[in-house]
Order: C-alpha cells, then sequence, then structure tokens
C-alpha cells in the first residue's frame, strides 16, 4: 500500500467534487495527491483516430488542469497524475487496495472522458479492501468541523477498522464525533412495548450501554477527542440518512460478503450513500 489519496477523475461535475475534497484529504493525512483516469476498454467500441487523439488530449487537459487546481489551492501538495486502460470498477478497485484511501465521485455523468460512476463507484464500494468516499458534486466546505462527523455502529458485529477510521478522521480534521447505533422493538414482544412503556427505555438503555463499552478503548486511545453517543428507535438506514444533514462527513461500515449477482455493499450503506448530502465514508470491516 501507497500513503496516498487517490481520487478517480472523470469529468463529471460529481468527479470534479470528488478531486477537491480528496485534495483537501491529502493536505490533512500528510500525503500525496493521486489523480487517475480510466479509458474504459475493452468496451469502448473502436473510433477513428483522429476523434480517439481528441478523447486523448481530452482527458491530459482534465488531469493537468486538476492537478494545477489542486497545487494552488494547497501549496506544497505533491500531486500526479495517471491514465490507465481497462474495465473501470476492476482499476478503481486496484488503485483502492494500494491507496490510504480513494476517493470517487457518488454520481457521475459517464460518456466520452470515462466511467459512469454511479453504477461503477456502488461497485467498488461493495469490492475494495480500502475505504472509499463517496462525494456529491455539491456539499459542505471539507475541512470545517462545525458540523463534525456521524458514524453509523451496528453493535452486533465487530467494526474496529470503522472505529479506527472515524477517529483517525476525527483527529485530522479536529472535528467531534457522533457515534449512532439504532434499535427496534423485537417483534415478539407483540403489544407489550405498547403496554409497558418501560420496555422501550430498557431496551434504548441496553444499546446505550453497548455502544459506551465498545467505545471505552477508543475514549482512553484518544483522550481529547470529543465523543458522543446516541442509541434512537427505528430503521438504521433512514436514520443514518436523517443524521447526515447535520454532519460534513458520514462513516459507515460494510461487511464483505458477495452475491451472486455481485458485491455486496448493504441496504443501510447504500441508502445513505444515495441519499446524504455529504460525503460518505464506506469502511470494510473485513
Amino acid at each position: 500500500m501507497t500513503a496516498q489519496v487517490t481520487v478517480g477523475l472523470d469529468g463529471s461535475d460529481e468527479s470534479l467534487a470528488a478531486a477537491r475534497w480528496a485534495a483537501a484529504e491529502a493536505v490533512l493525512r500528510e500525503v500525496p495527491l493521486r489523480l487517475l483516469h480510466v479509458e474504459e476498454w475493452p468496451d469502448t467500441p473502436e473510433i477513428p483516430v483522429p476523434h480517439a487523439r481528441t478523447l486523448y488530449e481530452r482527458a491530459e487537459a482534465l488531469l493537468y488542469d486538476e492537478a494545477e487546481r489542486a497545487r494552488k489551492e494547497h501549496l506544497g501538495l505533491e500531486v500526479v497524475t495517471e491514465r490507465v486502460r481497462g474495465r473501470a470498477a476492476d482499476e478503481l478497485v486496484a488503485a483502492a487496495d494500494e491507496a490510504d484511501l480513494l476517493v470517487l465521485g457518488s454520481r457521475g455523468l459517464g460518456g466520452v472522458l470515462g466511467f459512469v460512476m454511479g453504477s461503477v463507484s456502488l461497485a467498488v464500494v461493495g469490492t475494495a479492501r480500502r475505504p472509499v468516499v463517496l462525494v456529491r458534486a455539491e456539499h459542505p466546505d471539507p475541512t470545517s468541523s462545525a458540523r463534525g462527523i456521524v458514524v453509523g455502529v451496528d453493535l452486533r458485529h465487530a467494526c474496529e477498522p470503522l472505529l479506527a477510521f472515524a477517529f483517525g478522521e476525527a483527529v485530522r480534521r479536529h472535528a467531534p464525533l457522533r457515534f449512532l447505533s439504532t434499535w427496534t422493538v423485537p417483534t415478539s414482544y407483540g403489544y407489550a412495548a405498547v403496554v409497558d412503556p418501560g420496555i422501550n427505555e430498557e431496551l434504548g438503555a441496553g444499546v446505550r450501554a453497548g455502544l459506551e463499552e465498545l467505545l471505552s478503548p477508543w475514549r482512553a486511545r484518544y483522550p481529547g477527542a470529543d465523543v458522543t453517543t446516541e442509541a434512537v428507535v427505528g430503521a438504521a438506514a433512514p436514520r443514518m440518512t436523517d443524521a447526515s444533514r447535520e454532519a460534513e462527513l458520514v462513516v459507515v461500515g460494510r461487511r464483505s460478503r458477495r452475491l451472486p449477482a455481485g458485491p455486496h455493499v448493504g441496504h443501510v450503506a447504500h441508502a445513505v450513500v444515495h441519499h446524504s448530502p455529504v460525503p460518505v465514508a464506506v469502511v470494510p470491516l473485513g
């Protein structure tokens, strides 16, 4: 693995926003920024040589312009550019696995300059072994700590990589951390929860206690971190989506499972990626 932040660049508004977010992230991490353009192949149909030359020149201009922008906005930042040919998802997964972090646009326009980021980005998120951040074209200032980082935690599964990523980002950004865990009343409780509201309080208290226990060693490891916890009743996907509107970055985990139809992202991560107005970091949990 190389200490760098890599961004997939295809000329869409989303990929340009991703490049700017990635540049700021590279500065925070004190690592180089790598701008990567993928020419889809072999699915790209044969095109006349003059037109191919135009596409090449446009791709080169795109990389050059974004590299110059990053260097001007972040003096001293090391920026490297690269063009590769292949299947976009495969090339981006390889890039993700080689870097500290891969950043992509959450939706893309596709077309002549590169890949369709909508389907490709989800394929990369579902396969990469390293964290991937998805960025919309419009989002708050990525260096602002005013709204903090929201982290979704599922207490039923181990999530050490998720916690490590979240605390690392909080320290770099001097941002508060808000850990959110959701719960629902089991159907086996029937009408008991309606008759006795104390059952709801007991279940919520149990989730809060579990969350505090999980974070206790991390609080000790990062004594200066501003950490709050919240246990809320309801489905995780809509609750995380609502919480994202009050954050500058959302962090969710993804368990590694492959289905017959392809990589598995998970319904919570999928919902947050599609509906969060701010960048979403998806962290593989092993």
